[in-house]
């Protein structure tokens, strides 16, 4: 009786990593039509870091952290969330959601990329052959005249690089040091510090703060969704799987998302799809799976 239940929590699980991070391009494209880039990211990973330690603390999780765990949970909190998420966010100002969940979809190659620079590991041939798909298919993504692209465009694109870039380090950085042992934990932590980092950038830089009462309901229902789904549920459902299934079943979230924002931001949103856009989509995500079908990417 209970491989049924088993089975139903690993499909809602998968349904989470794949639907709703693939949808979170789309509401953030929603939220930054009319709230300012880095104080709804503030609000978000705000909110939902205090709601993270409510539901820790009522599991009874311990929430104490060393001083070097701290140090690297506010590292990672500004890589992945403050500048990764909140310029990021920023960047879906001037470029369509799902052309930016296309550009996302390269970081298996900048990881690589900075595992080669900084570690000096020797990458396998078939590795070599994703990174080499994968730069092709950014070519074609990016150069390609039936897109309305300006300079603010391009801005918009090395800027979510330069964002992948550091999601990328990211990766590497906690992949070398020390956390918290309970991820539900460690991410409570980066989401407030995150959340604390971008309100005093926000702050700086003088954007304009509204209230969420101020907000249109669709921007209010983003937000909502964004809190509990994109950074609580999707979250705990990733960490979940890591734990039941191989790594390489989850990594296929890498395929699917592009393409879940592809379509929400075509339906909802009324954005393009050219043609050289799904040619270099699949160019791209074949490259990722050169890359990620096998865990071993390295000679030793």
């Amino acid at each position: 009786m209970k491989k049924p239940h088993y089975s139903i929590m690993i499909v809602s699980a998968f349904f989470a990593i794949y639907v709703i991070w693939g949808s979170t391009y789309l509401l953030n494209k929603i939220l930054v039509s009319e709230v300012s880039p880095l104080y709804l990211a503030a609000i978000r990973f705000i909110s939902a870091g205090f709601l993270i330690f409510l539901i820790a603390k009522f599991m009874k999780y311990d929430l104490a952290i060393s001083k070097r765990q701290f140090i690297n949970t506010v590292i990672a909190g500004f890589l992945f969330l403050a500048y990764g998420n909140g310029v990021f966010v920023w960047a879906l100002k001037y470029v369509d959601s799902g052309f930016g969940a296309l550009l996302a979809s390269t970081q298996p190659l900048f990881v690589l990329f900075l595992m080669r620079t900084l570690y000096g590991q020797k990458i396998l041939p078939k590795a070599i052959i994703g990174v080499v798909l994968g730069i092709f298919g950014m070519i074609l993504l990016v150069h390609q005249q039936g897109l309305d692209f300006n300079e603010n465009s391009f801005i918009g694109i090395l800027m979510i690089f330069s964002c992948v870039l550091c999601w990328s380090y990211a990766s590497v950085f906690v992949s070398k040091n020390e956390f918290p042992v309970n991820q539900f934990v460690s991410a409570g932590y980066q989401m407030i510090t995150a959340g604390i980092l971008l309100l005093l950038a926000s702050l700086t830089l003088g954007e304009t703060w509204l209230a969420p009462n101020q907000w249109s309901m669709p921007a209010q229902v983003s937000m909502l969704l964004l809190i509990l789904f994109g950074s609580i549920i999707a979250f705990t459902s990733f960490n979940y799987l890591l734990k039941v299934v191989s790594p390489e079943k989850v990594s296929t979230s890498a395929y699917v998302n592009p393409v879940i924002a592809l379509i929400l931001g075509w339906y909802v949103l009324d954005e393009q799809i050219s043609v050289q856009s799904m040619i270099a989509a699949l160019i791209l995500l074949t490259g990722v799976y050169f890359i990620n079908r096998k865990k071993r990417l390295f000679i030793k």
